[in-house]
């Protein structure tokens, strides 16, 4: 029979180019109880049941109901891919000040009880959860000792799903559904790939856990009554055997360890591999640095796959931009002013989300070699959220027109011209606007918001964030969030290299604590002494009739204004990069 839905016949022909209805109520997705005995996976078949087991100390275990016969399979389970490092308890500190409840991974308090019914290889990150009833009660038997009827140790095995067979039809499907394609509904006539788990890599698995699926199998007849028992393993079982022979009085704590799999089970890319999340390229670049204004997406190193198609990129500064832009920053000034703003100095204490304008070149303590212009300049300073968050990130932009023009005089001294070319030709558009640049600044940081500066801009806008200070032998310093959503990756800043965020591209500030000024306020040093970091990022975009009106939303509306009058009309006062007549513009500002 035709497979129906109420209100929605499958049988009939969908007009070309219309998308077909999805089922959404009840009845739309309910189907007949053939289709589940035709098409769906039992997982234990009836003829199991749990009782009080023969095993000393084990407690219940699993019992056969009926007469089963070699190669019978008597129990189906999905399974929970979960990392190893996952059931690990490790010692946290709630009190303290910085990063609540932080885990110190050198010193291990237990084992989840979870472990104990996890199957695994000591050499894999991945830990395998059945989730099928009946399933964890199975117990150990030690190895099988014979195919004759009530032969000691195990008489089931564990294995994946065979080919064509009902379990491997449906988690085929399952796994393989709804990850970046449209949702496609079950079709038993379909040929679905073959535990495709097994060609994948531990952290894409993970990524599924659920979706896969193991049998258990009867190694020999099996009579009615008998217990149900499969091979965890040697090295379960040395451990075990190690732990009961030790009095309860005199143990250290409970008995903790994973069931092992049986050999070839998991595949060799299972094997010796990381399941940490890290990008590909972020390892490349110090023995194989990036060419200015070349723009690579960061990739994840397991599987090659883009952290995100659209606002995840790194792009390659010429060789001593970062210097030449800090040199420049600590001329004028800035540098200077972040070193009180950041210590907390007076004059410079600024409540949660305050702002103040300053002059920071009069705080340049070599007033000869910085010009009356450069000196007037004014800055604004704001501080953000820090009664909503635990840290004392400060913002610090151009307020007056004399220091935007030079902001991007000297980005485009520098060379920030080859990032606006290379995210340009990369992405195709006609040109670019820097229309705004801010220092980033911070010392210490308990949490911070994960946030997307730019957003629904038609994919034309870029935050282009490069490091100036950094405290070496620190952890990484951004987190970014995968186009997943599920997904967060630490990188450090690197010198001459900066990570590119486009639309709704989220990132955060990562917990830090290089130091905190209310614990150093009465020790004698100065604040250029104390560690900072400071960082710049360029804000640009090809701004047109697509996303005027939500840039001067995001942008124009801010107190203070990043730039007066910065969105008034099209087109924009200022070109910085144009690819019809293949001009930049950076080191020329103010002009059209």
């Amino acid at each position: 029979d035709k497979m129906r839905f109420e209100g929605f016949d499958k049988s009939k022909k969908q007009k070309k180019g219309q998308e077909p209805p999805v089922p959404h109520h009840p009845k739309q997705i309910t189907k007949e109880l053939s289709d589940l005995e035709d098409h769906g996976v039992c997982l234990s078949f009836g003829k199991l049941r749990v009782g009080r087991s023969f095993k000393e100390q084990a407690g219940r275990g699993v019992f056969s109901t009926t007469h089963i016969q070699k190669g019978e399979t008597i129990l189906t389970s999905p399974l929970l891919a979960i990392k190893r490092d996952d059931f690990t308890i490790y010692k946290s500190d709630p009190e303290q000040k910085f990063v609540r409840d932080v885990v110190d991974k050198s010193t291990i308090v237990g084992y989840e009880l979870l472990l104990n019914y996890a199957f695994g290889h000591s050499d894999s990150p991945m830990l395998l959860v059945p989730s099928a009833p009946l399933a964890n009660f199975i117990n150990h038997g030690g190895p099988s000792e014979g195919e004759k009827p009530k032969s000691n140790g195990a008489n089931v095995f564990v294995r994946w799903p065979e080919e064509g067979s009902k379990a491997a039809q449906l988690f085929g499907w399952a796994y393989t559904n709804g990850f970046g394609d449209k949702y496609q509904d079950f079709d038993p006539t379909t040929s679905y790939e073959h535990n495709p788990w097994l060609k994948m890599h531990p952290i894409d698995v993970m990524e599924r856990s659920g979706k896969l699926v193991f049998e258990y199998v009867a190694l020999r007849d099996i009579h009615n009554n008998e217990e149900i028992l499969i091979d965890y393993g040697p090295l379960w079982e040395n451990a075990w055997n190690s732990f009961s022979t030790v009095h309860p009085y005199a143990r250290s704590g409970y008995f903790r360890h994973s069931i092992g799999v049986p050999p070839n089970l998991y595949p060799p890319n299972w094997l010796h591999v990381s399941d940490k999340y890290e990008i590909k390229e972020i390892k490349d670049f110090e023995s194989n640095p990036l060419k200015p204004g070349e723009v690579l997406p960061l990739t994840w190193a397991h599987n090659g796959k883009p952290v995100s198609s659209k606002y995840a990129y790194a792009v390659g500064l010429p060789e001593g931009f970062s210097d030449k832009f800090l040199k420049y920053s600590e001329e004028i000034g800035v540098v200077d002013l972040y070193n009180k703003l950041l210590a907390e100095q007076e004059g410079y204490h600024l409540p949660s989300d305050g702002f103040a304008v300053y002059k920071p070149g009069h705080l340049v303590s070599n007033q000869t070699a910085i010009g009356q212009v450069e000196r007037d300049m004014e800055f604004f300073a704001h501080r953000y959220h820090s009664d909503q968050f635990n840290f004392n990130m400060h913002f610090v932009a151009a307020w007056d027109e004399a220091a935007r023009l030079s902001v991007l005089k000297a980005l485009g001294n520098a060379g920030f011209d080859v990032a606006l070319r290379g995210i340009g030709e990369r992405f195709g558009y006609y040109n670019l606007t820097c229309f705004h640049g801010s220092y980033m600044g911070v010392t210490h940081c308990d949490q911070s918001k994960m946030h997307s500066d730019i957003y629904a801009t038609d994919d034309k806008s870029w935050n282009i964030i490069f490091p100036l200070i950094t405290v070496e032998g620190t952890d990484p310093e951004l987190d970014i969030m995968a186009e997943d959503m599920n997904t967060i990756i630490a990188v450090h800043y690197l010198k001459d290299i900066a990570y590119a965020i486009g639309d709704f591209g989220y990132h955060q500030t990562r917990p830090i604590a290089y130091y905190d000024p209310e614990e150093h306020r009465d020790k004698k040093k100065k604040p250029s002494e104390f560690p900072i970091r400071v960082v710049f990022g360029a804000y640009c975009s090809q701004v047109d009739e697509t996303n005027f009106a939500m840039l001067r939303h995001i942008y124009d509306g801010d107190d203070p204004a990043p730039f007066a009058d910065q969105f008034s009309q099209l087109p924009m006062k200022e070109i910085h990069w144009d690819r019809s007549t293949h001009s930049v513009s950076l080191a020329r500002p103010g002009r059209g």
